[in-house]
């Protein structure tokens, strides 16, 4: 069972609470050691190295 509304929401409190809901750009950061853009806390995808060093080897 679902709830039911006591009154009508209006169109302008409905609209207004969809209005919020909107995609953000993804956060960059340059690698430390190739100065690649890569997602924070991630291994880059460029070079393999997080945190300046190297994780994953990048043929």
């Amino acid at each position: 069972m679902s709830i039911c509304p006591k009154n009508k929401s209006s169109k302008g409190r409905r609209d207004r609470r969809r209005a919020n809901w909107k995609m953000s750009a993804p956060t960059l950061v340059k690698c430390s050691k190739c100065g690649a853009l890569t997602m924070p806390h991630r291994v880059c995808k460029a070079c393999g190295s997080y945190n300046k060093k190297e994780i994953v080897s990048v043929d």
